[in-house]
This record gives C-alpha cells, sequence and structure tokens, in this order.
C-alpha cells in the first residue's frame, strides 16, 4: 500500500488501533503494562498528497470493543478472569463509561507534512468531552502507515484505574497506536467493523 490520492475506508479488516497503558505507583511491580484493542471501528482518510491541508480523517471507536491482547510485567501472568475483569473496569461509570458513552470519536482538524512523515491535528471525543489530540504518523518502505498520539485520560474525565488502595495506578498517559497495511477506496455509508 502507497498513500495516494483519493478517499479511503478505514477499519479492523486493514489496521490496527491499539492502547498501550503503563504503571505508576508504589505497587506498579504488581500490575501490569496493557495493550487493549479496539476490535469495532470505522472512519475514513481523505488524502492529497501534493497538499496535505486537504486531506483529512475522522475515525469512530465503539468504546465498549476494547480487548485486552496483552499484560506485560508484573508478579503473575493474565488470566482469562483478568482480562474479563479489566473489560467490565473500562466500561464502566468510573472510566468510559460505555453504556452512556457508547463511542469514541476523533476527526482532523489540519494535517500537515508528507506520507513519510507527517502531523494530524484533530478534536477526540471520549465521555462527551472534546479536546485536542496530535497524532504523529510515517508511511514505512513496505507502504504500512502508522502513528501513535498520547492521550491523557484525566483530559478527558477519566480517572486512572487504582487498586491497593491507590499503591498501584496506571499511569495519567496512555499511548494510541494505529497501523494501516491496506486502504480500501471509500463506497457509501461507513459502519463499524470487525467482531468483539
Amino acid at each position: 500500500m502507497t498513500l495516494s490520492d483519493g478517499t479511503h475506508r478505514l477499519g479492523p479488516s486493514a489496521g490496527r488501533l491499539l492502547i498501550r497503558t503503563g504503571r505508576a505507583g508504589l505497587g506498579r511491580r504488581a500490575g501490569h503494562d496493557l495493550t487493549l484493542e479496539a476490535t469495532r471501528w470505522s472512519g475514513e482518510a481523505v488524502v492529497a498528497v501534493g497538499e496535505p491541508g486537504r486531506s483529512s480523517v475522522s475515525v469512530t471507536v465503539e468504546a465498549g470493543s476494547l480487548e485486552v491482547r496483552e499484560g506485560t510485567g508484573g508478579l503473575k501472568a493474565l488470566t482469562d478472569a483478568d482480562r474479563a475483569d479489566i473489560k467490565r473496569t473500562l466500561s464502566g461509570r468510573g472510566l468510559l463509561d460505555t453504556s452512556e458513552h457508547p463511542t469514541i470519536v476523533f476527526r482532523s482538524t489540519g494535517v500537515t507534512g508528507t506520507p513519510q512523515s507527517f502531523e494530524i491535528t484533530g478534536d477526540l471525543t471520549v465521555k462527551g468531552r472534546t479536546r485536542p489530540v496530535t497524532v504523529h504518523g510515517e508511511e514505512d518502505d513496505r507502504g504500512t502507515v502508522r502513528g501513535w498520539a498520547t492521550v491523557t485520560q484525566s483530559h478527558w474525565g477519566i480517572k486512572p484505574y487504582t487498586a491497593f488502595l491507590g499503591a498501584l495506578r496506571l499511569a495519567d498517559d496512555v499511548r494510541v497506536e494505529f497501523e494501516v497495511t491496506g486502504l480500501e477506496p471509500a463506497g457509501g455509508a461507513a459502519q463499524p467493523e470487525g467482531t468483539g
């Protein structure tokens, strides 16, 4: 895949959307650094290689579709019960509150750079709050487009998860990463793709 002019669909069939968490606090050795993956999401990228300012990106993620893919560190390996518990906690009122706020939405406000090194500024809406975020991206020699953004959870009203009376807590900053290996031409309305 090489970035080319046109309107393209985004989703799990052509890429991955990951969230990586870190740990803080005195009890951080007991917890895990988590990799979560959004399994139902869709989006559209309008690419104008020669005029990046005319490019745009929009992505909608079903907040309840986040699945634990990996847990590193910690005193013991993650079990299936741990994964289910983390998913339940994520969906709850204190964190993403998916029953009240079922989607997370990103809409670009500007694109600069080249396919080999670009920045996308935009508005990220989580739990009904919209704040600016900057995505850094690049296309490698094999045509894979990847990038990342740092999201500070508390800016969107998310209180980072804590345990052991606060001795273990997730770091406030999480890293959102994407990797797109193929772009499909857009046609018709985009629907969230993937399975849970």
